[in-house]
């Protein structure tokens, strides 16, 4: 049980910071994809990739007092950051668990946006699919957020990227 836990207390101690909800689930999820043994199930939500049991799993993580979850009041919506206690680090050191080397790729996908973390997902999410019918699904599905040619290119070139 608690080797989900500390796979993500792992991910959390190398990302040192996690800046919001939305851009903490891409993250998991696209390194979920990449071959990190993360666990959480997902489904397509909203904002794409979504993991009820992620969120339920840092809450967990929050209430040991592992990680510290700060609340931001940008006026319209809040915006939370996720950092690795002190606590946590201790249970990291007493927890091992086998996880490939993911600094890189983290750092990768910390400076991306939320919303460009979207975009990347989504188009894991619909790997199945021929390249043409993924790009027609994203404008279906993602039809607001108005992603160009450029972006899913670009999304592509992340996504070979983090395979490697």
């Amino acid at each position: 049980m608690l080797t989900n836990h500390a796979r993500l207390m792992q991910f959390f101690s190398v990302a040192k910071e996690i800046t919001g909800r939305k851009k903490m689930q891409k993250m998991i999820y696209i390194l979920q994809k990449s071959n990190v043994p993360f666990e959480e199930k997902f489904h397509f939500h909203f904002y794409g990739p979504y993991s009820e049991e992620l969120t339920l799993r840092v809450e967990e993580l929050y209430n040991l007092g592992f990680l510290d979850e700060t609340k931001e009041d940008k006026g319209n919506y809040s915006q939370y950051h996720y950092t690795i206690t002190s606590e946590g680090e201790t249970f990291l050191d007493q927890f091992a668990v086998e996880m490939p080397a993911i600094a890189e790729r983290v750092e990768m996908l910390q400076h991306r946006s939320s919303r460009f973390l979207e975009l990347v997902a989504t188009m894991l999410y619909f790997d199945g699919l021929s390249f043409d019918e993924m790009i027609e699904k994203i404008h279906l599905v993602k039809g607001k957020q108005n992603y160009t040619d450029e972006e899913i290119q670009e999304a592509g070139r992340v996504i070979a990227d983090m395979k490697h």
